[in-house]
């Protein structure tokens, strides 16, 4: 009988301070746990008793990667809460600056903390004495995400231009022309880096997921849609708390989502997007998907650096489409008045689904909130897939075997929080 037990103290190349246990008894993986050590943040708690307008600029502060996604869903529920409805050149404007954070987000993940697990690199800067090349069209094609955001909400980082009804300052028509000539490039740029993490060597591993996205009539999911996945559920972002569960685990301060009634764990995010919704990538993003290997559906994990480069080429696309259809509005934002009531939203993070719910009163003061982001939504089913892979990588060296390990977390992009920190590992063989 032997027993063997993988630590890794401080996860590298991961938003956030995090660890990772694998326990092998007898060749088996016996158990898995991602344990997430950061203290808890309060943001919900520092919601209350505010004004609901001062949403946006809190909730952005939850991330400096997405803080987009918080400030979208955080919007978008409380305008289902006081009857608002954000149409024409400012929800356009909305998806533009959705896509501004997805080819940021998307970028730093593919080049700097993805890439370097298939060239066997520790990190980008590594990896950089070699594939100069590469990681400047990294570094570039982040930077096209970056000027989105600078010129729609503000500041690349944290936004603030975002407002409940819309924006404090709709840009002019003529400012967009620039970002539609950084676009072009970065469109050509999205497609080599299709091309080039394709050439990546991937460990043929799949899991019967249960997909779990939003689905909107006419476009890839943004901002909108109903909850939908692979197994039959179609709900409104309202009726998310009758489906879906969070519990407590001992090894993280973290909570874990599930399916209410045992149903068990679900994946969101760039494969359940890609497989619920490949039909609503542009043209393009399309036929360069199947070019590089991708069917219509993609269920190996390690193949998500090439579903997120897809992500990355369907946001130029859009992008570019919506620069090119603004009309400038009459009024940068919808007015809105407080109420009592409820409000529900969900939008799609880099990283998957983003669940926020609000209650306010009379006033306007915010009494309670509750904000599930996917990295809460995704942890349960990452320890699944260490369970299910590691057992099958057993036969590696100590130091492969480690890597492999961080390699399956990293799949997800986790989000713990804005750091990135150094690793130390702990092995023990019986």
């Amino acid at each position: 009988m032997t027993r063997k037990t993988i630590k890794v103290d401080l996860l590298a190349r991961v938003e956030g301070e995090g660890a990772l246990k694998v326990v092998l008894h007898d060749g088996k993986v016996q158990s898995a746990e991602l344990n997430i050590f950061e203290p808890p943040r309060f943001f919900e708690a520092f919601l209350r008793d505010r004004h609901f307008t001062e949403t946006p600029d809190i909730v952005a502060r939850i991330c400096g990667i997405c803080p987009v996604a918080y400030q979208m869903s955080g919007v978008h529920a409380l305008e289902n809460l006081l009857g608002v409805t954000v149409g024409g050149p400012l929800r356009d404007l909305r998806r533009l600056l959705y896509c501004g954070e997805w080819i940021e987000s998307h970028t730093l993940h593919v080049y700097m903390l993805h890439a370097p697990d298939f060239l066997g690199y520790d990190g980008g800067v590594q990896m950089a004495r070699d594939h100069a090349e590469a990681v400047t069209r990294g570094l570039q094609l982040k930077k096209v995400g970056n000027e989105i955001l600078q010129l729609l909400g503000g500041r690349e980082i944290h936004p603030i231009n975002v407002r409940v009804g819309g924006f404090h300052r709709a840009p002019r028509k003529r400012e967009l022309a620039p970002l539609a000539e950084r676009l072009k490039w970065a469109r050509e740029a999205a497609i080599e880096t299709a091309r080039w993490v394709a050439t990546f060597d991937f460990p043929e591993r799949e899991r019967d997921y249960t997909f779990v996205t939003l689905k909107h009539p006419s476009e890839y999911p943004f901002n909108e849609g109903r909850i939908v996945s692979n197994r039959g559920l179609d709900i409104e972002a309202a009726d998310y708390d009758a489906h879906f569960e969070e519990t407590h685990v001992a090894h993280s301060t973290a909570l874990h989502s599930h399916f209410r009634d045992g149903g068990g764990s679900y994946l969101t995010g760039p494969l359940a997007r890609f497989s619920l919704a490949f039909d609503q990538l542009s043209p393009l993003a399309q036929e360069i998907a199947r070019e590089i290997g991708l069917g219509r559906e993609c269920r190996n994990p390690y193949r998500s650096i090439m579903v997120r480069a897809v992500e990355i080429l369907y946001a130029c696309d859009e992008a570019l489409r919506v620069i090119e259809d603004y009309e400038e509005p009459d009024r940068s934002f919808v007015a809105v008045e407080a109420r009592a009531g409820v409000g529900y939203a969900a939008t799609e993070a880099p990283r998957g689904l983003l669940y926020h719910r609000y209650h306010i009163d009379d006033a306007g003061t915010i009494t309670d909130a509750q904000i599930v982001p996917p990295t809460s939504q995704n942890q349960a089913c990452l320890e699944e897939d260490l369970v299910d892979f590691v057992g099958s990588f057993l036969d590696l060296p100590d130091e492969a075997l480690r890597h492999r390990c961080e390699q399956t977390v990293r799949n997800y992009d986790p989000c713990i929080s804005c750091a990135t920190h150094f690793l130390r590992l702990e092995m023990d063989r019986a």
